[in-house]
């Protein structure tokens, strides 16, 4: 939807951005070298012994996502003025594993536009931020809120 980057006064309620490009696609080498370092859970790791755990087969961490999602967000998702900027999570959720083949892209939702008190040179924003596979199916959700700064601040 975006093209340049988004200042705070280019955000409002209700808008949508989606990633562009091609979707992020996720392999089992992928999986499995994250969760080595990060995870090291066995329906994370190995094949054979994820099929006989609650996720029945090779599952992304959770926390895998997340930092697939942070990918897609920065290379082509949500263009804000200065990065992406988190000052916290209200919510977090998995509703499906990361499977070996998934195909992700991003959806963000304007929930909220604040304009700061105390820092006139920014604002926070609330966003909805949702993983799809390729099925359209969320993989996460999460509603973050994110530092962005004001136009007139731009040096």
């Amino acid at each position: 939807m975006a093209h340049g980057p988004l200042y705070l006064e280019d955000l409002a309620v209700g808008q949508v951005y989606r990633s562009d490009g091609e979707p992020l696609l996720v392999t089992a080498e992928m999986i499995k070298a994250f969760a080595r370092d990060y995870d090291p859970q066995p329906f994370h790791l190995d094949e054979a012994t994820a099929t006989k755990t609650l996720f029945g087969g090779l599952a992304a961490s959770g926390w895998h996502t997340t930092a697939l999602t942070m990918r897609l967000q920065v290379n082509n998702g949500l263009p804000l003025a200065g990065g992406i900027i988190g000052a916290g999570l209200d919510e977090l959720k998995w509703p499906r594993p990361v499977r070996p083949g998934d195909r992700l892209r991003v959806e963000n939702e304007v929930l909220e536009v604040r304009p700061s008190r105390s820092k006139p040179d920014q604002g926070m924003v609330k966003v909805r931020t949702t993983t799809l596979n390729q099925n359209g199916e969320p993989v996460q959700v999460f509603v973050g809120n994110l530092v962005v700064p004001r136009r007139n601040s731009a040096t």
